[in-house]
């Protein structure tokens, strides 16, 4: 059996990509934080994610438990998978989970990084830390057969053209993520008008919307009230620098992109009044 690693820290989305990766590489069953799975099917294990404490989830995922590993063991003899996909935080975690199962050793540790777009990765560390999201790469049927069903938070298809082989991902949150922080709308506006006074040039901010589904962004709309021969674009670009920094000092959030919308434009003299 070749056994193939994907690794990376935490929350950079490792599970909703292992069943590409595996697809593409011809490997039919993953190791996955204390699982077995085979073709989007859980076959052995305990979900790492299901513990109640972060120690708990890291013993789960490494297979302390000598039971735990046993289990996962003798589904894999009596499987008996040409090419196995493992995954982990790190070259050391999947070494141990390999000792562990009793497994060769890698033929091929995969960073994160070479199978997933920056921006991706990026999106997927900010759902972990905002919303406390994890993935399973398994389908919502598996979740409910283990009597899960009360931690699920939604389901993913990821290949629509071959569920069976490809399968699916879970999305939960586990017991240990902890909460989740919620920012007032008009505390957002109050920081979006602060700047927009401190940099001059904005007569009103009409409108500011953020949404925070994949990446924190940012829209606004307002009305400029500058002197004649100002750059426009200039001024937006300078807005949107200081808008950047501002939010990103203010509430630890970095604005995956900031979009300005001039819905007016008044020319006044150097000394602010209205020259037209």
């Amino acid at each position: 059996m070749e056994t193939y690693a994907l690794y990376g820290v935490s929350g950079t989305g490792k599970s909703t990509v292992a069943l590409q990766l595996a697809q593409r590489l011809g490997i039919a069953a993953i190791i996955d934080d204390g699982i077995l799975i085979h073709q989007g099917r859980k076959l052995a294990g305990y979900s790492a994610k299901y513990e109640k404490t972060r120690i708990q989830a890291v013993k789960r995922a490494i297979f302390l438990d000598p039971g735990h590993a046993a289990e996962v063991r003798q589904a894999l003899e009596k499987l008996r998978p040409e090419r196995l996909l493992i995954l982990g935080t790190s070259r050391k975690m999947i070494k141990r989970i390999a000792d562990a199962l009793r497994l060769p050793e890698p033929v091929q540790f995969i960073p994160i990084e070479s199978v997933k777009r920056p921006q991706d990765i990026q999106a997927a560390r900010y759902i972990r830390e905002t919303f406390g999201r994890h993935a399973i790469p398994i389908p919502r049927v598996e979740v409910e057969k283990d009597f899960l069903q009360r931690l699920l938070f939604s389901a993913r298809r990821i290949f629509s053209s071959n569920k069976d082989v490809a399968g699916e991902t879970t999305i939960v949150h586990p017991p240990f993520s902890g909460g989740h922080i919620t920012i007032h709308p008009q505390v957002l506006r109050k920081v979006v008008q602060a700047t927009c006074a401190r940099i001059g040039g904005v007569d009103r901010v009409v409108k500011t919307h953020f949404t925070f589904e994949d990446l924190p962004r940012l829209e606004l709309s307002l009305t400029l009230a500058v002197p004649y021969g100002t750059d426009i674009m200039g001024k937006i670009r300078e807005l949107r620098s200081e808008l950047y920094k501002e939010v990103s000092y203010c509430l630890n959030i970095a604005p995956a992109s900031i979009d300005v919308r001039v819905t007016g434009l008044r020319i006044t003299q150097e000394n602010g009044d209205n020259r037209s």
